[in-house]
Formats: structure tokens, C-alpha cells, sequence
């Protein structure tokens, strides 16, 4: 856990804090409380969800309408808990331990951990993963106070700079580890895809680019692997 701290204790709580210094700041600019916004990133800990949860709340959306819009934007995540929970599952770490894992996966956390988690013994694994995705939860939450008592002090530009941060953090971790062909290839579909999908219909853009570009993917890597004739 020590090691999985110290190695999110820079650049990624670094880029996540700025993320949620602008989300902190928009929270404020949209009447909710400090708590409030504090707790919602301990709970939801889905930077998209969070800011789908304000600006629906500021257009006066029903609360049922609002939970079911960030448990939708939150769908990404069960890819990246398929593919990550059996890197980290032990004999030592049971149900408590997958559960809490499970909820503190994230794009940071996930990508960090299928690089970093396979060159580990197995059972040091899980504590890994919690240290360093406790980290940047706990810095998230101390991040949000700040950006919420100093919006007055920041440009609407700089506050949404601030939460685009995490996105192209992401992109950027994918794009220096592509290790595998599947990796390469899906990444190159995605890029391609999403401006395309975006012309066509920017509201389900990115929806149908991810699905559309990951199926190409998925296909091209089949092809690849089937033996030739």
C-alpha cells in the first residue's frame, strides 16, 4: 500500500487535484454545498457522473432522472473492472477487499494498475491497487474545497481546463503504454472513430464511436490471430 501511495502521491494526484479543483469550482458555481461536493466525490468518484449529477441538478432534472444518467455515464467502468479484478484477486484478499477495489477503480487507478500490478507477486497486488486509488480519492476530496471557496478567482475557461485535465492525462498514460497490438489497434480505432461519430451526431459521438471502434478493434485483432491458410 506504502508503494502504491508514493506512486500516486505526483503526478497522477497531481493532474487528478487540478481536475477536481475545477469541479470544486463549478459545484460552487451551481449552488451546491462544499459537503455536498465533497461527499459526491467520495461516492460516485466519476468525474463525468459528478458534473452530469451538476448540470442536471441545475436544470432542475428529477432526482430519478439524475441517478440513472450517472449510473449510465458510469457503464465504462465495468470493462475495466472485468479485465482488472482477476490481475488482483488472491487467496488473501477476499469479498471486503474486491468491493472496495471495485468501487475505486477509475481511469487513472485502472490504467496505473494494469501496468504497474503484473510485475507484482500476487498477493501484493490488491494492497498496491488500494494505496495508490486511496491516494488520489483522498486528494480528489482535499482538492474539491479549494476549487469551491476560490471559483470567484478563476476564469470560466481556467475552470474547465482544470476538468478537462484528467481526460487528456488518460489519453496520454494509454498512448506511452501501448505494450500490446490490441492496444495500439484499439487506440487508433478510438482516435479515428470519434471525430467521425462527433460530425455525424454530437450528442451520441462518443457513445458510438467507443462502441463502433472497439468492435473494429475486437474484430481486427481476431483476424490477426486466426492461423493463415
Amino acid at each position: 500500500m506504502r508503494d502504491g501511495a508514493r506512486d500516486a502521491f505526483g503526478v497522477p494526484a497531481a493532474v487528478l487535484g487540478a481536475g477536481f479543483i475545477g469541479y470544486g469550482a463549478l459545484a460552487a458555481e451551481n449552488g451546491y454545498s462544499v459537503w455536498l461536493t465533497m461527499i459526491a466525490t467520495a461516492s460516485i468518484w466519476a468525474l463525468p457522473g459528478q458534473l452530469i449529477l451538476i448540470e442536471l441538478y441545475a436544470l432542475g432534472a428529477s432526482a430519478l432522472a439524475i441517478v440513472l444518467a450517472a449510473v449510465v455515464s458510469s457503464a465504462r467502468f465495468l470493462p475495466m473492472t472485468v479485465s482488472l479484478l482477476p490481475v488482483l484477486r488472491d487467496e488473501r484478499h477476499g469479498g471486503p477487499a474486491i468491493y472496495l477495489a471495485a468501487h475505486l477503480i477509475s481511469m487513472t487507478g485502472w490504467a496505473a494498475a494494469m501496468r504497474r500490478c503484473p510485475e507484482l507477486p500476487g498477493t501484493q497486488r490488491m494492497p498496491y491497487f488500494i494505496g495508490f486509488a486511496l491516494t488520489c480519492v483522498l486528494v480528489s476530496v482535499a482538492s474539491c474545497p479549494i476549487g469551491f471557496y476560490l471559483s470567484g478567482a478563476f476564469p470560466p475557461l481556467l475552470r474547465l481546463g482544470f476538468v478537462f485535465l484528467t481526460p487528456v492525462y488518460f489519453v496520454v498514460i494509454l498512448i506511452g503504454d501501448l505494450r500490446t497490438r490490441l492496444a495500439a489497434v484499439a487506440l487508433a480505432c478510438g482516435a479515428l472513430a470519434g471525430p467521425l461519430f462527433h460530425l455525424v451526431s454530437a450528442q451520441w459521438g462518443i457513445l458510438l464511436s467507443g462502441f463502433v471502434g472497439g468492435t473494429i478493434a475486437y474484430l481486427i485483432q481476431r483476424r490477426l490471430r486466426q492461423p493463415h491458410a
